[in-house]
C-alpha cells in the first residue's frame, strides 16, 4: 500500500484520500487484484477512524468483505480492537457482515462470543442477523461452543435467549464440534452449572455422545465436576433414560422402514384395496390404543407397602401383569403396523396436505405405555 494512502487511512484524513485519488484515479484498483491484502478500510478499522471508514465503504463496498493476510476482514479487526461504534456503523451499511468468515472460519459473532458481551454487541449481532447463530467454524463450533469454552455466561445467555425463539433451536444446541462435543459437553467439562441449566431448558440432548463415546454426564465425571454431575444426574437416571432412548430410537427406525415399504406402491392401489386398507387400519389403530390403555393380562391390583415411596417395585399396583419386556414386544408389533398405516391414510384418501400424523404418534404412545410397564433399567 502506498505510504501516503496508509497515513491518510491511519489518521482518518478524508481530504488527503481525495487528493490521492485526484492524482491517480486507479489508486484503489490494485487492492481488487490481490486475493488477500490489507486495504485502507482495514487500517481505518484498526485505528477506529469511523468517518474515513464510512467514506471508504461508500467508494469501495467490496473492501468490507476482503480478508487481509491474517485472514481478517475490517469488521473482524474492529471487533478485536473493541471499536463498538465502528462495528455498529458497519452493520448499518451491511447487516450480513456478521456472517463474514475469516481465519479458521470464525465470524464476528464467534469473536465477540469469545470475549463476552460487555457492550451488548452480541445482542445487536443477533438482532440484525439472527441466522448468524447457525454459522460454524472450521472446527464445526458454534458461538455456543465458544462462549461455553471461554466461560462467557453473559454472551451465552443472549445466545440462548435468541435460540428459544427459533425453530432451529435444537439443531444449534445439539450441534457437535469436530470432537463430537455438543455445547452441553463443553459446559459440563468446564463445570458451568448456569449454562447447563440453560441448555437443558432448550431440550439439549443429554444422551448425545462425543467421539470418545462419552455423554455430558460422563464427561463431567471424568473432570470430577461435582456441580455439573449433580445437575445432569437430576435430569435422568442414566440406565433408565439410555435404555428408553435407545429403544425409542430403534422403534422409530422400524416405523420409518415399514412406512417406506408401504408408500412405494401406494399410488397403484385400487379403490377396493383402499377400502380394505382403511378397515384394517381402523382395527389396528383400535388394537394399538387398547394395548396402551389396557395391557394384556391387566395390571396388578391391591396395595403394596413393601417398598419405600419413590423406589422401584416390580410388583407395585398398576404395573403390567405381562411384564415389561413382553409388553413392549406386543405393543411394538401392533403399533408399528398401525402407525405405518396411519401415516399413509392421507395418501389413501388423496388428501396429501392432511398429513397431520407421523411417527410422533407412535413415540407419543410409547411414552404413554412407559408408565404402565415400569421399566427402570432392571431388565
Amino acid at each position: 500500500m502506498d505510504e501516503s494512502l496508509r497515513t491518510a487511512s491511519r489518521t482518518g484524513n478524508v481530504s488527503d484520500l481525495y487528493s490521492l485519488i485526484q492524482r491517480n484515479g486507479n489508486v484503489l484498483r490494485s487492492f481488487d487484484e490481490v486475493e488477500f491484502m490489507e486495504t485502507p478500510l482495514h487500517v481505518a478499522a484498526e485505528e477506529g477512524c469511523i468517518g474515513f471508514a464510512m467514506e471508504m465503504m461508500n467508494l469501495k463496498p467490496s473492501f468490507a468483505r476482503k480478508l487481509n493476510q491474517q485472514g481478517l476482514s475490517p469488521i473482524h479487526i474492529a471487533v478485536k480492537k473493541g471499536h463498538k461504534e465502528m462495528v455498529l456503523r458497519f452493520l448499518e451499511i451491511d447487516k450480513d457482515l456478521v456472517r463474514v468468515k475469516g481465519k479458521k472460519g470464525k465470524t464476528p459473532l464467534h469473536l465477540i462470543s469469545k470475549v463476552g458481551n460487555p457492550d451488548g454487541l452480541v445482542d445487536r449481532f443477533l438482532e440484525v442477523c439472527p441466522q448468524s447463530i447457525k454459522n460454524v467454524t472450521t472446527r464445526n463450533r458454534t458461538a455456543l461452543h465458544i462462549a461455553a469454552e471461554k466461560n462467557r455466561l453473559d454472551a451465552f445467555q443472549v445466545l440462548i435467549r435468541t435460540l428459544k425463539k427459533k425453530d432451529y433451536c435444537q439443531e444449534v444446541v445439539n450441534r457437535k464440534d469436530e470432537d463430537g462435543n455438543t455445547a452441553l459437553h463443553i459446559a459440563a467439562i468446564n463445570n458451568q452449572p448456569q449454562m447447563l441449566k440453560l441448555l437443558l431448558e432448550c431440550k439439549a440432548d443429554k444422551h448425545e455422545t462425543n467421539e470418545a463415546g462419552l455423554t455430558a454426564l460422563e464427561a463431567a465425571h471424568r473432570q470430577n465436576n461435582t456441580e455439573s454431575i449433580s445437575i445432569l444426574r437430576d435430569c435422568f437416571s442414566p440406565r433408565v433414560s439410555n435404555f428408553k432412548y435407545k429403544l425409542k430410537k430403534q422403534i422409530g427406525k422400524h416405523v420409518a422402514k415399514a412406512s417406506s415399504l408401504i408408500f412405494d406402491d401406494v399410488d397403484n392401489i385400487s379403490s377396493e384395496d383402499r377400502s380394505t386398507l382403511l378397515i384394517i387400519l381402523g382395527l389396528l389403530l383400535t388394537a394399538s390404543f387398547q394395548v396402551a390403555i389396557s395391557p394384556p393380562g391387566g395390571v396388578l391390583e391391591g396395595e403394596n407397602f413393601s417398598k419405600s415411596k419413590g423406589s422401584y417395585d416390580a410388583n407395585a399396583p398398576g404395573k403390567s401383569v405381562l411384564g415389561a419386556i413382553n409388553y413392549l414386544r406386543f405393543f411394538d408389533c401392533t403399533s408399528n403396523i398401525a402407525c405405518s398405516l396411519r401415516i399413509m391414510l392421507p395418501s389413501i384418501n388423496k388428501f396429501h396436505s392432511a398429513n397431520f400424523f407421523s411417527s410422533d404418534y407412535y413415540l407419543y404412545s410409547f411414552d404413554v405405555i412407559w408408565s404402565f410397564v415400569g421399566v427402570d433399567g432392571h431388565h
